[in-house]
């Protein structure tokens, strides 16, 4: 008999914008609800929706949201919540979701999670419909920082994991360029023609992308600056693309 694979922790979800979103696309994925008292009124419509399911939620001393939210910067209230599973794709079958939006995000190594996050807000704020993350070790995952740094952005994106990018990215370049992010020797954005939809390919901010995915897009594309520093965080650059490459 093969062992019982472990569940997964649950989400938990910190912020008053996070835990709305949540309540907004998933609400039977939650299950428990903490709030500190400055907090009643947002709490009080989201209480309502788990009293009808019968789940419980409570109110708490911001001491007591801390430990329960695992960080003091909980926002004052906290959605406990099944954990989100992350879809493998392998390039046999490219989602329609992938389509839908003029940038399609990807993530190859990024392992800061609250950069994950940012990004995710960035590509909800840019009307991005999903985003990818690779399997390198060094990816972060969906963990409470993210949830917490994304303000509701992860919930409006559909997540898949890609555990062979390169070959996923060959694939997905039949049906759209794939640009590699690159700090220095890429096109200016402006100088690409216009096409919809894209995939921006975002690697490590210390090693960059790996050769075998660099390989796989389709072109390179580097955003212009003073000198003045080297490069961008790679969350703000990610914006900075994101909004050039959807309004193209």
């Amino acid at each position: 008999m093969k062992p019982a694979k472990p569940e997964r922790e649950p989400d938990r979800i910190c912020g008053p914008a996070a835990v709305a979103a949540t309540f907004q696309v998933r609400p039977a994925a939650v299950l428990r609800l903490f709030y500190t008292p400055q907090r009643r009124r947002e709490a009080g419509p989201l209480c309502a929706t788990l009293a009808r399911a019968r789940k419980p939620y409570r109110e708490v001393p911001a001491e007591e949201l801390a430990r329960i939210a695992g960080t003091p910067h909980h926002g004052g209230i906290v959605a406990v919540a099944a954990s989100r599973g992350l879809p493998a794709l392998d390039g046999r079958l490219i989602p329609d979701a992938l389509l839908r939006a003029p940038v399609l995000p990807v993530l190859d190594g990024i392992g800061n999670p609250h950069n994950l996050g940012a990004i995710a807000r960035s590509a909800a704020f840019f009307g991005c419909r999903a985003m990818l993350l690779s399997g390198d070790p060094r990816q972060a995952g969906l963990s409470d920082a993210a949830w917490r740094t994304a303000e509701g952005g992860l919930e409006a994106l559909e997540l898949f994991r890609v555990p062979d990018l390169p070959a996923f990215l060959r694939a997905l370049a039949s049906r759209m360029p794939v640009l590699a992010a690159m700090p220095a020797g890429g096109l200016a954005p402006a100088s690409l023609p216009p096409a919809r939809p894209v995939a921006l390919v975002l690697g490590n901010e210390e090693q960059g992308l790996a050769e075998a995915t660099l390989a796989a897009c389709t072109a390179r594309i580097t955003l212009s600056g003073s000198g003045a520093v080297e490069s961008l965080n790679v969350s703000v650059a990610a914006a900075v693309l994101m909004h050039a490459l959807a309004g193209a």
